[in-house]
C-alpha cells in the first residue's frame, strides 16, 4: 500500500544529499575546465554552487527512485580552449566523480562527530537526527554517484577518462560508440549489470567510512 507520509519523508531525507552531491560534481567540472582555460561553463552560469543551474528533472527523479543511480545536466566543454585538449578533458572528466568522493568522506566525518556526541540518525522531529540520518545517506549517494560517473560508458565521466587515457587511434575508434552510448546504458541500468557491479562496491567502501 502507498504511504504518502513515508513518501514524503523519504524524499525529504534525499532532497538535500541528492542537490549537494550533484551540484559540488557538476561545479568541480565547470571549475576545473574553468582554471585549464575554457572558460564556457562560467559563461553560461555554471560554475554556481546554486543547484538548480545543475538539475536535470529526470535524472533527479531516477536518483530518489534508485537512491544509487542518477544524472546531471552536462556542464559543457569545449576542448579547443585547452593548451592539451585530450588530457585537460581526462581531468576535467575525473573532477566530478573525485568531488563527490570528497563530499563521501567530509559527510563521513561529520557523520561520525555527531555520532560521538551521540546524536543517532534518526527520522523523527529532531533537528540533529535526521542531520546525522541525511550525512549518512550522503556518503552512499555521493559514493554511487562517483562510481556510476566513472563507468566508461558514454555519455558518463568515466568515457572521457578512458578516452584520455588511450593513444590518439584507440581513442578514435573507442568513440565511435558514443553516438550509441545513451542506449547501451540504458539496457546496462535496466539489466542490472551496473547494479551488480556498483552495489557491493558502494556499500563495502561506505560501510568502510561509516564504520559498521
Amino acid at each position: 500500500m502507498f504511504d504518502l507520509a513515508e513518501t514524503i519523508r523519504h524524499v525529504a531525507l534525499l532532497a538535500i544529499p541528492i542537490l549537494a552531491a550533484v551540484t559540488f560534481h557538476e561545479y568541480a567540472h565547470a571549475w576545473t575546465a574553468n582554471r585549464l582555460g575554457d572558460a564556457t561553463a562560467r559563461l553560461q552560469g555554471r560554475l554556481t554552487l546554486h543547484p538548480l543551474k545543475h538539475l536535470d528533472p529526470i535524472g533527479t527523479l531516477v536518483f530518489i527512485f534508485t537512491g544509487m543511480i542518477g544524472w546531471a545536466k552536462p556542464v559543457p566543454v569545449n576542448p579547443r580552449y585547452f593548451q592539451y585538449p585530450r588530457q585537460d578533458m581526462l581531468w576535467v572528466a575525473l573532477a566530478g566523480p573525485g568531488a563527490n568522493l570528497v563530499l563521501a568522506v567530509l559527510s563521513a566525518m561529520l557523520y561520525h562527530l555527531l555520532v560521538s556526541m551521540g546524536i543517532a540518525p534518526s527520522e523523527g522531529l529532531a533537528v540533529l537526527g535526521p542531520i546525522t540520518k541525511m550525512l549518512k545517506i550522503s556518503v552512499i549517494l555521493n559514493l554511487a554517484f562517483a562510481f556510476f560517473n566513472i563507468l566508461p560508458v558514454p555519455p558518463l565521466d568515466g568515457s572521457r577518462v578512458l578516452s584520455g587515457l588511450l593513444n590518439a587511434r584507440q581513442a578514435a575508434v573507442y568513440e565511435r560508440i558514443e553516438p550509441y552510448g545513451f542506449l547501451l546504458l540504458l539496457v546496462l541500468v535496466f539489466s542490472n549489470v551496473t547494479g551488480v557491479i556498483l552495489f557491493p562496491l558502494v556499500n563495502g567502501i561506505g560501510r568502510l567510512l561509516l564504520g559498521f
